[in-house]
């Protein structure tokens, strides 16, 4: 319940009541001329222009019909998988920053090639901007101004066509992107509600199994926290992202909100000559659940996926990455065991992956072997 309050004195006694559990603020953003204010909200931003420099056969491998896949997908034994499940019939929600428009693979050419008769939607649950209770901005669309949601679409689910461009780990799943956020890092209330709104979103949906979101936030948030819980509740199986520094968070902050919440799966990045050394900006800790190997020791090269426009591959890493293809795979595993729930989908994910039966106190399972997962 969101209330308007004017006077402290109902802050107080709402907090002193035993009948609220929590109260916090909203409406709040990032306000101001201060450098930090800037880059705190375009964190993740801006970066998903297609890569001029890939290396075929080093970079990618192109597979038919005639796309590419990237270079991480055989450390997980993903084109193995491939042999016997491609997603079909599961429906993955990613929460981020909304969808490209102009990106025709996450639109009217969703299915081509390899991946056909499957559904794909786009939502937007952030509310517009205000200031003191009054509009201030625009009424938000789906569309990503950010790019970093389009990058996570096209990591989990872009399609294996015709055109050259990158292929997602489920390419033939169903998928829903919602724009919660404008930017990775949640500093402000109305990005908060949206993505709370948006777990709520996909809780209520019956045809929802997996929900993917690569962002987060420092500090906890009570009314997140219960859209997550219920979507828990729910049987939805979430992957969230353990972290990804930037420069203010570089080095002091181990895995970030969601992420450390026990309803969810926090996912990081490990190196390719290394499984047990995160990536350079990649976050760790207990609560780490999976690993994604997805950063070259050699030249710090990290996995393409789809850019803003066009049929060129961009790249994209950090935990962010990792999470959304943890989630491609969850979804290849539910697409071989329809039959099974959210609890038998993670054993299958636990049993298959690199550190069982020894959990690692960073690092978590480790990484997931697509290959295994689906016999």
């Amino acid at each position: 319940m969101d209330v308007k309050v004017e006077n402290f004195e109902t802050v107080r006694l709402l907090r002193a009541s035993g009948l609220i559990r929590y109260a916090e603020p909203m409406g709040y953003e990032p306000r101001g001329d201060y450098e930090a204010a800037s880059v705190l909200s375009s964190s993740g931003c801006g970066n998903n222009v297609a890569e001029p420099s890939l290396v075929a056969g080093s970079d990618y491998t192109t597979i038919s019909p005639n796309t590419k896949q990237s270079w991480n997908y055989t450390y997980h034994n993903i084109p193995s998988a491939w042999a016997k499940t491609t997603g079909k019939g599961i429906k993955v929600f990613i929460i981020d920053t909304g969808t490209e428009l102009d990106q025709e693979n996450l639109g009217s050419a969703f299915n081509q090639g390899s991946s056909s008769g499957r559904t794909v939607e786009k939502i937007v649950t952030l509310p517009r901007s205000t200031f003191l209770g009054i509009p201030t901005g625009p009424v938000e669309t789906p569309d990503d101004g950010c790019g970093h949601g389009t990058s996570m679409a096209g990591a989990c689910a872009a399609p294996r066509g015709i055109d050259g461009a990158a292929c997602g780990v489920a390419y033939n799943c169903n998928l829903v992107t919602c724009r919660g956020a404008e930017d990775v890092y949640l500093d402000a209330s109305r990005e908060v509600k949206g993505v709370s709104d948006a777990y709520t979103n996909a809780a209520n949906r019956a045809d929802v199994k997996i929900i993917s979101m690569s962002m987060g936030k420092i500090t906890s948030s009570s009314q997140l926290s219960d859209a997550i819980k219920y979507a828990y509740g729910k049987g939805k199986l979430m992957f969230c992202a353990a972290g990804t520094s930037f420069g203010w968070t570089a080095g002091w902050f181990g895995v970030i909100f969601p992420g450390y919440m026990a309803e969810v799966n926090a996912v990081t990045g490990v190196r390719d000559n290394n499984l047990n050394t995160n990536c350079t900006d990649c976050h760790k800790g207990s609560e780490t659940d999976f690993t994604v190997v997805m950063e070259k020791a050699s030249s710090e090269r990290h996995p393409i996926t789809l850019a803003m426009t066009g049929d060129a591959p961009s790249t994209v890493g950090g935990s962010s990455v990792s999470t959304a293809t943890t989630s491609g795979m969850a979804a290849l595993i539910w697409s071989r065991f329809p039959a099974y729930t959210r609890d038998q989908v993670l054993n299958k994910m636990i049993q298959s992956s690199s550190n069982y039966p020894n959990r690692n106190s960073n690092l978590g399972w480790g990484n997931v072997n697509a290959d295994a997962a689906t016999n």
